[in-house]
């Protein structure tokens, strides 16, 4: 029970990684807002762990404000952000990619962390204590071809990560973030740009462990650099990916 007590929001919680942060977070005792753009996966998930839900745009101030009010309301304050609301554009030559497509990566990974921030902050640093974590991605750190301006969206939350950690860290509040590899979830498709299983194995050459990224892994790293366990731990992009990065 690593974070007994403890109460989460976790955005982009319906699926896929999020869905392994919030079953896990809590298996270890934590009060969970599952927040997502598709409300309805977003109300399944919390019924069936017992968590509350909330159906968020992570793009748009008004909607984030909304969500952090509700938390809130819920709770009286939020211990720990979990930025994993992602997006990402098909795979492509880099002037090829459309400005909807680019905006709404931009929006996505990029934007949110800087709404959250702003309606969740301040009641961490009144309370001197918190932790967020920002999804990024081994993206960010070893880019893949024609993935341009994701690659580059995440390289911006890992140096989010940092700036956020060392301007936070006097007031209490921790900020790291998870570098995992592509793993099976929605988004794997469109990484690959076709799901087949030349093109998977494609993907799994690079990584040396021999296999992707699960909402498990992923639930396992986010809630240990989470708890108190990790209290010493601030500003690290932790890579999750089975040696992708060596």
């Amino acid at each position: 029970m690593r974070l007994n007590g403890k109460t989460a929001i976790v955005t982009g919680g319906a699926q896929g990684f999020g869905a392994g942060i919030v079953r896990k977070f809590v298996a270890e005792g934590a009060r969970v807002m599952v927040a997502d753009i598709n409300g309805d996966g977003a109300r399944a998930l919390a019924e069936d762990v017992g968590g509350i839900a909330c159906a968020v745009d992570v793009g748009r101030a008004a909607s984030v404000d909304a969500m952090a009010a509700a938390a809130l309301a819920a709770w009286g304050h939020v211990d720990i952000l979990v930025n994993n609301a992602g997006v990402t554009h098909l795979p492509k030559p880099l002037e090829t990619v459309t400005e909807d497509e680019f905006d709404r990566v931009l929006d996505v990974n990029v934007k949110s962390v800087y709404l959250t921030a702003r309606a969740l902050v301040p009641q961490m640093k009144a309370r001197g204590a918190g932790a967020i974590l920002n999804v990024a991605s081994t993206a960010g750190l070893s880019p893949r071809p024609n993935l341009n301006w994701y690659n580059a969206s995440k390289g911006w939350m890992i140096t989010a990560t940092k700036t956020m950690a060392v301007e936070l860290a006097p007031r209490g509040v921790r900020v790291n973030a998870i570098c995992p590899v592509a793993g099976e979830t929605p988004l794997l498709k469109s990484f690959m740009g076709e799901d087949t299983p030349e093109m998977r194995a494609k993907f799994l050459s690079t990584i040396p462990l021999g296999r992707f990224s699960t909402p498990e892994d992923m639930g396992n790293a986010a809630c240990f650099l989470c708890s108190d366990e990790a209290s010493m731990i601030t500003g690290v992009a932790m890579e999750v990916d089975g040696g992708r990065c060596i």
